[in-house]
């Protein structure tokens, strides 16, 4: 589809009708910029956003979900095909690198319970009325978690609620074991891989997720096609690989897929399940709910099915049996780079993934278009004589889905030019109607702060800033005088950078007014996401124009707007965290454990039910918090100088090179070649995705996780190794101190 350029005589037009709206107003100033270059770069985001064309977002989305386009299938291909010509066609330097990755696709597929009634799943997703996109099952990979082992397995089942190691040991307590059983668990509550691999540490043998209409479903609104939310035969599909140890190809752990890359064998792969583990939809779960008895479960874990919620085991008995073809199929990740016109080897990276477990509509291509349009409009500027400062790449991975592969085996390919190179890296994986959220470095808040104050949100016409403060006061939270950014755990393609390779990172969409059902089901096509998501794309405009701002004042500014008071406040609270978690652990282990010595603890159980009385938990020990405070206060001291220094401002022409050499690789100063306690993979010593939650985040994992999973002996050796972190992190900082001096 060819998409009408902007002619170089408009570009100019549009230009002095913006000088001349703003040379009257009054200078804004923009962290990294001396004010002449404020100016300049507040005059090409106004021109920027008038270049912004939403029709482009529809036209394009329209185009890439019109069929199944998961790892290795024709559409793939094609979608690849397609966005390598657009970027050729802008006049990018268009690359498309090829990995060589393990995909499993399923086989045998049967799910059926032989006790005590029979029943089979149907396991299958039909058409939905008036989509005609969701009936081109015949090109789409069926219901399956990508990575489960083969397996063939009979039990009894039991419900397990989430599937979290608190659901467990609520389960112990009541006397079910789920050792020799399959288990039953609901989607949400945590990454779904978490499931699988803690009902095997538990001793199951196999394991079924389906997503409760009380979570996803009717309970929630009207399903779908009448409305937005699961009907009873979606299936959410995913991978379910240790992610939290690492991702990326199962084969080649730590380093890239390359074509003559070293593969182990797929049996010692670190990464794949224990257990044979499938997902079903609400429609197939109804029945061996229905069949179970023994206990009632929990009352905060039974869900919105017209059943009551037994846990068994038993009497249900369900067969499973699982069998997958083991493929190497290509992951494809196009690279479009803008050379930057005065620091070429520092790089601005904006990306997302184009792979889909089937059409795809909203995950991942609402944020992939935005993506896109952010690259053609800057194409189109630099026909008028625009050129970045520093280098841009627009990048499109493959094979995130399966577990961030294409962007994870290109980092690893890449590690040791992005350490010279990148400054940091923008995701937006994506994005439909509402607030915007974002999640990111703290050491750039205030920069992107700033940003949110200036886009307006499309609907309301007040900053997105303001919109996202009114939903902290509506949900009773504290107001926001500045943007405050999320931390970043997993669960997209920011991972890698950030947490693997120390580059500073942000993940961005918006959301809130647009919930649904369909991820990763058959339903998430372009019909459903005109109808029920962003109809007119204009949240996707405005995503442009954040991630687009966020784009290009990274690449423009003079000296890169990194500050660390922010950073200094959000780790002094992680660190308050900690140690309030450590105290609160200590009471409630010693409030618990007399309970069990003298008896009291059986008064609370149901007396109808079986209680097992629980095991008497190791205490607390204190732990030496001292060296973190102590590196916090040198921290503080470092930070505040940088503050004052940096209010100075700057000036035009000075050489600040060397100074954001040293800002550049500030990020990587907060991780550890070793890595985190038995995931090395993972080398941030502040953000982490949890061991046990899998996207949701830990912050000061070390710590935190050591704390939490009662290895005690560890504590202290995890909290000087943040301490270090933190103490290199403030000589860092010194550094530019007198650099600026």
């Amino acid at each position: 589809m060819k998409i009408k350029s902007i002619s170089i005589v408009f570009l100019a037009f549009l230009f002095c009708c913006i000088l001349s709206t703003t040379a009257n107003s009054q200078p804004q100033s923009i962290m990294g910029f001396s004010p002449e270059a404020a100016q300049n770069q507040i005059t090409l985001e106004k021109t920027f956003d008038q270049l912004v064309r939403p029709e482009h977002l529809d036209e394009w989305m329209k185009y890439m979900s019109a069929r199944p386009h998961h790892v290795g299938s024709p559409y793939d291909k094609k979608v690849v095909d397609f966005m390598a010509e657009k970027f050729k066609n802008w006049g990018y330097e268009v690359t498309v690198e090829s990995f060589q990755i393990l995909f499993p696709t399923p086989k045998v597929r049967l799910l059926e319970m032989i006790q005590p009634t029979a029943y089979t799943a149907s396991l299958a997703e039909p058409p939905a009325e008036g989509d005609a996109s969701s009936a081109l099952t015949a090109e789409a990979l069926p219901p399956y978690n990508c990575f489960s082992i083969d397996g063939d397995v009979t039990a009894e089942l039991v419900f397990v609620n989430y599937g979290l190691p608190s659901d467990y040991e609520e389960l112990e307590k009541l006397g079910v074991d789920v050792k020799g059983k399959i288990v039953l668990a609901k989607y949400q509550g945590s990454w779904r891989g978490i499931k699988p691999k803690v009902a095997a540490e538990k001793g199951a043998i196999g394991c079924l997720i389906y997503s409760d209409p009380g979570d996803d479903g009717y309970f929630q609104g009207d399903v779908y096609p009448e409305g937005p939310f699961k009907n009873e035969y979606g299936v959410q599909r995913g991978a379910v690989m240790d992610l939290p140890s690492s991702p990326g190809d199962v084969l080649t752990p730590g380093y890239g897929a390359t074509s003559d890359a070293k593969r182990i064998p797929k049996e010692e792969a670190p990464s794949l399940t224990k257990i044979p583990v499938l997902p079903i939809s609400y429609h197939d779960a109804l029945p061996l709910l229905k069949a179970l008895q023994g206990p009632m479960a929990p009352t905060n874990w039974r869900g919105a099915l017209p059943l009551p919620y037994h846990l068994g085991p038993g009497p249900a008995k369900v067969h499973l049996q699982l069998e997958f073809n083991w493929d190497m199929k290509p992951a494809y990740d196009v690279i479009a780079k803008w050379p930057g016109s005065t620091l070429p080897d520092e790089w601005i990276i904006r990306g997302n993934h184009h792979d889909a477990w089937v059409h795809g509509a909203a995950d991942p291509i609402s944020g992939l278009v935005t993506l896109m349009e952010e690259a053609r409009v800057l194409s189109e500027l630099a026909k008028s004589g625009y050129a970045p400062r520093r280098t841009v790449v627009f990048c499109a991975w493959g094979a995130e889905e399966p577990g961030l592969i294409g962007s994870t085996e290109w980092v690893e390919t890449h590690e040791d030019e992005l350490k010279k190179k990148a400054v940091a890296y923008i995701n937006t994986d994506g994005t439909s109607r509402g607030y915007l959220f974002a999640g990111g470095s703290h050491s750039l808040e205030k920069f992107f702060s700033e940003i949110t104050e200036v886009v307006d949100d499309p609907v309301k016409k007040v900053s997105v800033l303001k919109r996202r403060n009114a939903v902290e006061l509506v949900n009773n939270r504290p107001s926001w005088s500045y943007y405050q950014l999320g931390a970043l755990g997993s669960g997209s393609d920011y991972s890698p950078f950030f947490q693997h390779s120390g580059i500073a990172a942000f993940n961005l969409g918006f959301g809130g007014e647009s919930s649904g059902g369909e991820y990763h089901t058959m339903y998430d096509t372009y019909e459903m996401y005109k109808r029920f998501k962003d109809f007119d794309f204009a949240y996707g405009a405005a995503l442009a124009k954040v991630a687009g701002r966020t784009t290009l004042r990274l690449a423009n500014a003079e000296i890169l707007p990194f500050e660390f008071q922010h950073f200094t406040e959000t780790v002094d609270t992680y660190t308050e965290e900690v140690i309030k978690l450590a105290e609160t652990l200590r009471a409630q282990t010693m409030k618990e454990n007399k309970l069990i010595e003298d008896g009291s603890y059986l008064l609370t159980a149901d007396p109808s039910e079986t209680f097992v009385l629980p095991k008497v938990k190791e205490a607390v020990p204190y732990f030496d918090f001292s060296p973190l405070e102590n590196a916090l206060t040198q921290l503080k001291a470092q930070a505040a100088k940088f503050d004052e220094l940096i209010k100075k401002g700057v000036k035009t022409g000075q050489n600040y090179t060397a100074l954001n050499q040293v800002l550049k690789d500030m990020e990587r100063t907060l991780t550890r070649s070793e890595g985190l306690p038995g995931r090395p993979w993972f080398k941030h010593f502040i953000y982490a995705p949890g061991f046990y939650t899998g996207y949701g985040v830990k912050t000061l994992p070390g710590i935190r996780e050591a704390i939490e999973q009662r290895e005690y002996k560890s504590v202290n050796t995890q909290i000087e190794k943040v301490a270090e972190v933190l103490q290199l992190y403030s000589g860092k900082i010194e550094q530019a101190n007198k650099l600026l001096e």
